[in-house]
């Protein structure tokens, strides 16, 4: 896949030369890299100690995470042991508050455990996090002692003692490979970056690159902490134990700090030019990243079968459909939509832009995702079967200058959008663009030949009647009407007429009522005009739509999409038709394991047929189809999924 994103910094690096401290040291003199050498047996419950770092942090909150969630955890907090058996730590997790020098001492008396229960809780098999908390903890400077301002959450694997913003670095380094890899991760390797070791204390060695490294890092991850958390921490009775985050939004910031650790170094390197001594790290200009901590599901892949194996016009049957396109989709780090790359061909959708534009490219925000296009050009299939990976349409946008682009290296859109490639290659100049203004009354999308061509179309949403106004259940899904303009004619118009009212599902003696499946229960009625005899012989039809509250599921489900598409129609391996055509959707049983509660509108898949009547509200939805002209599978993952496995790129 290609992707906007930066990669993994040095994951292929030889391995650290590690010093070992002497056995028999007292246990509060740590290794310079902050290992465990320092010859306390952890059977007995000795203290244990190590040190907080930016410089050295006073009053930090320090905290094992027991229970791997990256936030201390109160008790009685309970723990598996690995033969089983279950022991209690009625105070929680072992914390502390650092001291002068950032060092801390944590009393582990608490992991010690029954012999007849189990072996003793080892804290090296544990990370270490420590909290810098606003307006209370201390920095340690060559000035004097310095009030930190705003929260930073640091880590440090587990066995290593300094917690540091470059032990932080190293350990969600690890954490990302692991998450890659079915192999075991060295970690050692994952703590060295072009030779700077990761868990030293890097004061006491008197690196003051590592040093210059650690403060912008610092800086970088405080920009990142919600207000809300800070708000809680400045409170006068923050103790820096409040629970704020979730574990994924630990990870997403731990991730953040990973994939922008290259941009954050590159601007200290270049400031400092060699001195980094005397380095003001607070007057650098480091990266502004907004990470997206609710940590959503998002549309990451769909699979487009639409061509036929025997090599039939379509329609054909659906087990006889081909894959003939791929197409991914990328984010940002707060869940902003990249940019749309496809094996094979992808199909534009003005309808689809406009529900995107209204929630700025935060595809989260949408109930359903990406309401199905797809193009039917035998070509897709072709280029999908080339040997390689190379993409072949993309389109791009451009959420701050209100633009979007379309790229392309096939013929597939010749017939149909009237565009032709530019190049053999994607190079980044565009076939078509668009750029939208948006108001309280919708959108207006304007496409342009290029990316400076006169206008060819104007696209605008038309609210009126349509889904988006009348179901209102939470936030709207930007379902709308809309026309569509080409030289001051209208070329399409659907406008929503007065909206049926809504109805209950209906059975019979025969097949009563399953709750579960689909139902029609509200209709959407629409009018359609156009500049063709088809456009004006399309309507009215109408959007039908599963809108109930279910067990508590508020279920608003676009079954039946009807649309106009007469240069698709023409197409060579296509039927010859009038163009209307319908989408019909389907998605997990409101009974299936498969179901997310709390996302039950997500699309699973979709079938591409000639359009049909109208459905009398009340009737269950029709069974997937034994014949279409393509099938859409969805694929979804987490943010954080999605993330990671960029790095394994």
């Amino acid at each position: 896949m290609v992707a906007a994103m930066k990669r993994l910094i040095t994951l292929t690096v030889p391995l650290l030369s590690l010093v070992i401290a002497g056995c028999g040291e007292e246990s509060d003199r740590l290794p310079v890299d902050g290992r465990d050498f320092d010859g306390v047996d952890y059977s007995e419950p000795a203290p244990y100690q190590g040190r907080v770092i930016d410089g050295y942090l006073n009053n930090a909150r320090v905290w094992l995470d027991i229970d791997g969630d990256g936030q201390f955890t109160p008790g009685p907090l309970e723990v598996e042991l690995a033969n089983g058996a279950e022991v209690i730590l009625d105070e929680g997790e072992p914390t502390a508050i650092s001291g002068p020098g950032g060092r801390f001492s944590i009393d582990i008396s608490a992991l010690s455990v029954d012999p007849s229960v189990g072996p003793n809780l080892d804290p090296r098999h544990y990370p270490l996090y420590a909290l810098a908390i606003p307006g209370k903890t201390l920095e340690e400077t060559s000035r004097g002692d310095v009030v930190v301002e705003q929260a930073y959450l640091m880590s440090a694997s587990p066995g290593i003692r300094n917690v540091t913003p470059l032990s932080t670095l190293a350990r969600f380094r690890a954490d990302a490979a692991r998450r890659n890899s079915l192999s075991p991760v060295n970690e050692s390797q994952l703590a060295d970056l072009d030779g700077l070791n990761l868990w030293q204390d890097y004061i006491l060695a008197g690196d003051h690159r590592a040093h210059a490294y650690a403060r912008a890092f610092a800086r970088f991850m405080a920009s990142q902490i919600p207000n809300s958390y800070n708000e809680v921490l400045l409170r006068p009775d923050s103790d820096g134990t409040e629970r704020q985050l979730s574990k994924d939004a630990v990870f997403l910031l731990g991730y953040s700090l990973v994939q922008n650790a290259g941009d954050v170094i590159a601007i200290v390197d270049a400031a400092a030019a060699g001195n980094y001594e005397n380095l003001d790290t607070d007057s650098l200009a480091l990266p502004n990243v907004p990470v997206e901590l609710a940590n959503p599901v998002l549309l990451t892949r769909l699979q487009v079968s639409a061509d036929s194996r025997r090599g039939q016009d379509l329609p054909t049957g659906t087990s006889d459909l081909d894959v003939s396109a791929e197409l991914f989709f990328d984010y940002t780090e707060d869940g902003q939509l990249l940019s749309v790359s496809s094996l094979g061909c992808l199909a534009p959708s003005l309808p689809e832009f406009a529900r995107l534009i209204q929630v700025n490219g935060y595809m989260a925000q949408l109930k359903t995702q990406w309401l199905p296009s797809a193009s039917l050009s035998r070509q897709s299939r072709q280029r999908y079967e080339e040997e390689g990976e190379a993409i072949h349409e993309r389109i791009v946008f451009d959420w701050d200058n209100q633009q979007a682009y379309f790229d392309t290296v096939t013929s597939c859109h010749e017939q149909t959008l009237a565009v032709s490639p530019e190049s053999s290659e994607l190079d980044g100049t565009p076939e078509l663009s668009w750029s939208w203004t948006q108001d309280d009354s919708g959108v207006e999308l304007v496409e342009r030949l290029g990316s400076a061509g006169g206008e060819r179309r104007t696209f605008t949403t038309l609210a009126a009647n349509s889904p988006s106004e009348e179901l209102g259940a939470g936030a709207p899904n930007w379902v709308t009407g809309y026309r569509v303009l080409a030289e001051e004619a209208t070329e399409a118009e659907l406008s929503f007429t007065t909206p049926d009212d809504a109805c209950e599902p209906e059975g019979t003696d025969r097949t009563p009522v399953d709750e579960a499946a689909p139902y029609v229960t509200r209709l959407f009625p629409f009018d359609y005009a156009g500049n063709t005899e088809a456009a004006n012989n399309f309507g009215p039809r109408a959007y039908e739509y599963d809108a109930r509250d279910v067990d508590g599921l508020a279920i608003e489900r676009l079954l039946k999409l009807p649309f106009l598409d007469t240069a698709t129609a023409n197409l060579d391996g296509v039927s010859p038709g009038d163009g209307a055509f319908q989408w019909s959707l389907y998605y997990p049983r409101l009974d299936a394991d498969s179901l997310n509660p709390d996302l039950p509108n997500l699309i699973q898949t979709a079938y591409l047929l000639d359009v049909t009547t109208v459905a009398g509200c009340g009737a269950r939805f029709q069974d997937a189809p034994r014949n279409a002209y393509a099938r859409l599978d969805y694929q979804y993952q987490t943010l954080s999924d999605y993330l990671v496995g960029l790095l394994a790129e």
